[in-house]
């Protein structure tokens, strides 16, 4: 029998897709024997998740889980739609979540991770991938915390509690944690997934996309055929304006259509530090498949 390595087991699992654990289990029936540890593999349905490992994976779930003063949130992507509709699906972007609430963002942390079931959360998505037969991948995850206040979270159009397709985190600094932080945390949280911002103050807004607006704004400043300081004075009106949309602390609040999100702060004796919104395959390019031309290239019509 040959000698079960660190080595040999990485092997199997790069050829195949399996789990870690999986793979050191068909070595070890198979003698030690690479194809034969193949096929184990293949007759329990553990290697397909390889097969499938190239098909993009924009549909799936957001999930967030909460702590005092903490929270985490996730997107675990599959690619169809159908999938999130699968409890053992849902259930595993739960587990996910709550191994990014313990450990933190990190994706490989996360992967590292251990799950109910006693495998890696690595492990648990191949396993899940062969079970399900689709591709799917762990793709972002967020966790935000406070030494004083909350977290809050929301998710919007929630399938579960805690699990939907696009949800938010908002963390409040403040004296003490209370019901009515926790309610405008979440508020907070509706608004920011209906309004979507990129920064949370102007002092975070990325310099590259401030320098694009302002050249925009400037050559159609310029259109107008108005002396260069007027136009100067015309630009950063508009500056602000581009402010108003795309930071989170200078819009008007949603939910009286007046206020702005920096005053309902204050006015709640808090400070808001920090935000982020995942809405579900947001970035990632579908792919569209021509139905009639894969049958007709698959009948060598074309």
């Amino acid at each position: 029998m040959a000698e079960i390595t660190a080595a040999l087991v990485r092997e199997l699992r790069e050829k195949t897709g399996a789990g870690m654990m999986d793979c050191k289990k068909a070595l070890t029936e198979a003698a030690g024997d690479m194809e034969a540890a193949i096929d184990w593999l293949r007759t329990k349905g553990l290697s397909q998740a390889a097969k499938k490992s190239g098909r993009t994976t924009a549909e799936g779930l957001v999930g967030v889980v909460s702590a005092k003063n903490r929270a985490a949130m996730v997107e675990v992507n599959a690619e169809t739609d159908f999938v999130g509709r699968n409890e053992a699906f849902q259930a595993f972007v739960e587990q996910v979540a709550h191994v990014a609430l313990e450990v933190g963002d990190d994706l490989d942390a996360i992967k590292a991770g251990k799950v109910p079931s006693g495998r890696t959360v690595a492990d648990e998505l191949t396993h899940l991938i062969a079970t399900i037969g689709e591709n799917m991948a762990i793709r972002r995850a967020k966790v935000l915390s406070v030494e004083s206040g909350v977290v809050a979270s929301y998710v919007h159009s929630a399938l579960r509690p805690g699990i939907g397709k696009i949800g938010v985190l908002a963390a409040l600094e403040a004296p003490s944690e209370s019901d009515a932080l926790l309610t405008l945390g979440r508020q907070i949280g509706m608004h920011v997934a209906a309004t979507r911002p990129a920064a949370l103050d102007v002092a975070s807004v990325d310099p590259e996309s401030l320098e694009r607006e302002r050249a925009v704004l400037i050559e159609q400043a310029r259109e107008s055929g108005k002396p260069e300081a007027i136009i100067e004075k015309m630009v950063e009106g508009r500056i602000r304006k581009f402010y108003e949309e795309v930071v989170l602390l200078e819009q008007v609040w949603v939910l009286d259509g007046e206020s702005r999100v920096s005053k309902i702060v204050d006015k709640a004796g808090a400070k808001l530090v920090g935000f982020e919104r995942f809405q579900l395959g947001e970035g990632i390019e579908k792919e569209e498949n021509d139905f009639a031309a894969e049958v007709a290239a698959a009948a060598g019509t074309k």
